[in-house]
């Protein structure tokens, strides 16, 4: 299934994403992380792509059990750091041979001492979707970030590139994470201004412990707003203290995302199925309330 169809209605939805063990890992225990995953029913569940590209053959085959084995729609990352277009066209055939149609096409993160990009690599992430667009029936996800790209010195700018991803093909668009949900709010009008008419999905991480707080806003230039920086100061020493308040912080933003149309939530789980359950279980009336 398309994940644009299942964004299409106004029906709450709850994705989960999923890294992939580094090559020469043992694959076991991402198995039995899917599957916990899975018995939560997420509506999809996103694979990504490892850095420089580096679980790429993983993801195609994680993505393909997720879909086979627990009959849920995934989505597979895509970027154009890690591989040349030869790379990138024969991926898509094997996608295609798998049945795997929802990919999310991502620039990717520039290794340290890399000559990205090359003469035979995409440069940007629209070229990308423009690329995968003409390659197959694919439904295509891309990226956004609601406090602007760290490497883009204007906000305008950052939006302009975004409306180049839409109209070259993106079906859909994941956030970045965000701790305020007033950032968000005040980006969907910003985009709806440019005319960014395709589904946004909210993307939001659980922030459990300090050094994942320090290192995610160091990578994706995210601020954390003064009620959540107490709470990571005031608990930061504290582990089971600061999960409870991670969680339940996470389960607030949700709720508050709902309750004012943002319908389309998906969770940066960081391979932790106990983190995604126990969220889901506090919003488990809210979530399925078509089934209560």
């Amino acid at each position: 299934m398309k994940i644009k169809e299942l964004l299409q209605s106004d029906r709450v939805t709850v994705s989960c994403e999923i890294f992939p063990p580094k090559a020469g890992a043992d694959i076991s225990r991402i198995d039995a992380i899917v599957q916990k995953i899975a018995a939560l029913h997420p509506n999809f569940i996103s694979v990504t792509y490892g850095a420089g590209g580096s679980t790429s053959k993983r993801t195609l085959e994680i993505a393909t059990k997720i879909q086979n084995t627990y009959h849920i729609p995934a989505l597979a990352h895509l970027t154009c750091v890690s591989s040349t277009k030869e790379d990138i066209s024969s991926m898509l055939d094997k996608m295609k041979e798998n049945g795997i149609e929802n990919i999310l096409a991502l620039r990717g993160d520039i290794p340290q001492d890399s000559d990205f990009p090359s003469p035979v690599q995409y440069h940007y992430a629209s070229e990308l979707i423009q690329d995968i667009k003409a390659q197959g029936d694919f439904c295509i996800g891309g990226a956004c970030y609601p406090e602007g790209h760290v490497e883009c010195e204007h906000k305008e700018d950052d939006i302009d590139f975004l409306k180049r991803k839409v109209d070259c093909g993106c079906d859909f668009l994941t956030t970045q994470m965000f701790f305020d949900n007033n950032v968000l709010y005040h980006f969907l009008y910003r985009v709806l201004s440019k005319k960014i008419n395709v589904p946004i999905v909210a993307g939001v991480m659980p922030v459990i412990n300090s050094r994942q707080i320090k290192r995610s806003c160091e990578l994706s230039g995210t601020a954390l707003p003064p009620r959540f920086k107490a709470i990571a100061d005031k608990f930061s020493d504290k582990p089971k203290a600061m999960k409870q308040a991670g969680i339940a912080y996470a389960t607030e933003q949700i709720i508050d995302l709902i309750s004012n149309g943002v319908n389309h939530i998906h969770l940066y789980t960081m391979n932790n199925p106990e983190i995604a359950a126990e969220i889901m279980g506090n919003l488990s009336a809210i979530i399925r309330d078509e089934e209560v």
